[in-house]
This record gives C-alpha cells, sequence and structure tokens, in this order.
C-alpha cells in the first residue's frame, strides 16, 4: 500500500483550486481567508457511514455559523454527480468534486485497509445501526470512486494553518460534533497555536 504523508497540527494547509458541485471553480484557500473552515472529505457514495457524516454536519452547521465556522465537503464524484448526492444528503452545504483525488492525496486521504473499511467490528455495527435507523445500507460505489478511500476531517483557520486534523481510524470513526463546536478542551479554532493549548476560562 502506498505510504500517506499526514499533516499535523499547525501545517499549512494544502492549497489547490476544484469544482463546486455547479461546475465553478474555486480555490480552496478562498473558503479559509475571512473564517475558520471545517473541511470534510467523504469516502464513495455507497457509504452509509458518510450519509451519517453529513448529516451529522448539516445538523451542526448553523451552531458552527454561530462561531464563525463556515464549512464545507469534497467529494471523490464528478460535479454532476456530487451536486445529486450533496442535495440529498447535504443540503445547504458547499460540496466540491475531485473525481482524481488530488485533494485526497494532498491531505493525506489515502487507501485503507480491510481493517478500517471491512473487517471492523465497529464498521459492521454501524452498518447495522444505520441500516435499520436510517434504511442506509451498504452499496457498492459509483463508477470512479474507490470504495477503499477514506474520510477525513480538517479544521483549518485564517492563517491558513491545520487546527485540526482528523484522520479516521475506521470508516465509521467521526469526529464528534462536540469537537468541532467546542474544539480541544474548549480552544477557539480562530487562534493560532502559539504556545501550549490552554482551555478557556
Amino acid at each position: 500500500m502506498k505510504k500517506t504523508n499526514f499533516l499535523k497540527f499547525n501545517d499549512l494547509a494544502p492549497d489547490l483550486d476544484l469544482e463546486t458541485a455547479e461546475g465553478a471553480r474555486i480555490r480552496l484557500s478562498s473558503l479559509w481567508e475571512k473564517q475558520t473552515l471545517v473541511l470534510a472529505f467523504t469516502r464513495h457514495f455507497g457509504c452509509p457511514q458518510c450519509k451519517e457524516m453529513l448529516d451529522h454536519l448539516v445538523v451542526s452547521k448553523a451552531e458552527l455559523a454561530k462561531k464563525g465556522i463556515t464549512l464545507a465537503v469534497i467529494t471523490q464524484a464528478e460535479p454532476g454527480s456530487a451536486r445529486a448526492f450533496c442535495d440529498q444528503y447535504a443540503s445547504g452545504v458547499l460540496c466540491l468534486a475531485d473525481p482524481n483525488r488530488k485533494a485526497y492525496t494532498a491531505f493525506g486521504l489515502g487507501r485503507g485497509t480491510l481493517r478500517q473499511t471491512l473487517l471492523s467490528w465497529k464498521v459492521w455495527r454501524s452498518n447495522a445501526r444505520l441500516k435499520q435507523s436510517r434504511g442506509w445500507k451498504t452499496e457498492l460505489p459509483p463508477s470512479g470512486q474507490d470504495a477503499m478511500q477514506m474520510s477525513g476531517t480538517f479544521i483549518i483557520g485564517t492563517d491558513g494553518r491545520i487546527r485540526l486534523p482528523y484522520y479516521y481510524d475506521n470508516i465509521a470513526d467521526h469526529p464528534s460534533v462536540e469537537l468541532l463546536l467546542n474544539g480541544v478542551m474548549g480552544m477557539d479554532w480562530g487562534k493560532p497555536f502559539e504556545s501550549a493549548i490552554q482551555p478557556e476560562n
């Protein structure tokens, strides 16, 4: 398996051009220039855990906005497919198309192992729960999407530096809404790391 290079706290976030789900070109840095950004990467569109992740983000979108945090999602789909999927599962969220997975690679998101994607009891339990509660079954990926592609979530400050690099241990391992909203020990995601992390008083 090709080794991926994980980003670390305070690394500069990779900046590249992608297309929106509507087909317009956009520079990633334009998304974090004025506001702290939560940038979430999906897996393939047949993955029930991705639908759950998007659901959590949609639910927390207004609360994130109150804290001055904006939200964008990157998919491994062509713009048309990304738009159809996001209209259904991430209404009101900016969705980007990355069919060549260049942003996935730049952010250190590679292909998962069998333990991370298929053979984990946590994934099996998640599959059963989502099928029963939401009717979301595990399906084959659409053409061109990689079933082994891993997800990730990154918080990026207005200085373009990574505040939180969240790499999944398995495909059901979403960051909690509490973490996205309130940070580590209540820290402010908008403040740069210039010293040790201190909780808010």
